[in-house]
């Protein structure tokens, strides 16, 4: 079973690498960046954002719903750089470093990290561009002294949690001809890349999910679970970002913030968005229950 589960996961690669020469661009040739976004567009789906639903968004004026848009489209793309700087680093880290590095798997590693450099490249044009900054990295907390294959376990999982978040919002918003071209243009590109990360995450994390959790004590998997939903959660409260609130001109961002977070329609978008790897990781058995999100 792990042979044949290996054999599949180098046939993925072998595909993936295929896709990604076939689409192949330059990212500085890719885009054009107009001075200043549309003002006629939002640069998110209003239904998307932290507030809708909440008594704050029925106050805004469309203006500084437009400039809300704007600025929580920076922060999904400062959050998406941020993670995507671990993730270089931990890919890189995984090049020719033995066994599991078998030449398919190192070779869409290879695209993997081309790609997600690429994505800290045109992210950080556009936030820098429109909103003049790169919102912060927030710390989180990763698990030490790992059980055999719990640091390849936890790696994937952060990312898959990271790129499945914001792979809904690059698909909804790239549908969405209320939103700015150069926008919808962004999230169709980061969208087609995703996809093949997101196959690879699913693929590897289930091959190295059969291999390891049933070697580890209760105690382990319990840790590692608990630890999981928690990344899950902590993950969640950086898009509710308050910087984002007052870069927007909206008073009293971190009662804002309580506001959105406690929101009923916010806690129904985080469970839809989540849904699917929720199911996932409890399937493979890096879940026993769905999070509190």
């Amino acid at each position: 079973m792990k042979g044949n589960t290996l054999v599949n996961t180098n046939q993925l690669s072998e595909r993936l690498s295929t896709l990604s020469r076939d689409q192949f661009y330059d990212v500085y040739k890719r885009f054009d960046w107009p001075t200043e976004l549309a003002h006629d567009s939002f640069a998110m789906s209003p239904e998307i954002t932290t507030l809708y639903g909440t008594n704050v968004w029925s106050s805004l004026n469309d203006e500084q719903k437009r400039k809300l848009t704007i600025c929580e489209t920076a922060t999904l793309f400062s959050n998406t750089l941020n993670g995507e700087k671990l993730l270089v680093a931990g890919l890189s880290k995984q090049l020719y470093s033995g066994a599991r590095a078998t030449p398919e798997i190192t070779e869409y590693l290879h695209h993997f990290i081309d790609e997600e450099n690429k994505h800290m490249i045109m992210f950080g044009i556009f936030c820098n561009k429109y909103v003049g900054r790169i919102y912060p990295d927030k710390k989180f907390a990763t698990a030490k002294d790992y059980a055999p294959g719990e640091e390849l376990l936890s790696f994937y999982a952060l990312a898959m949690v990271v790129e499945a978040y914001g792979d809904y919002y690059n698909v909804q918003v790239m549908k969405d001809d209320r939103c700015d071209p150069l926008v919808r243009d962004i999230s169709r590109v980061h969208h087609l890349d995703e996809a093949r990360h997101l196959s690879f995450d699913r693929a590897y994390l289930r091959e190295l999910a059969a291999e390891y959790l049933p070697t580890w004590d209760e105690p382990t998997l319990t840790n590692f679970q608990q630890w999981l939903a928690g990344f899950m959660r902590v993950n969640w409260v950086t898009f509710y970002n308050p910087a984002a609130y007052r870069d927007a001109g909206i008073p009293e961002p971190y009662e804002v913030q309580k506001i959105a977070l406690a929101s009923p329609t916010q806690a129904a978008l985080r469970e839809k968005i989540s849904a699917g790897v929720v199911k996932f990781f409890q399937k493979i058995g890096l879940l026993n229950a769905k999070p509190d999100l």
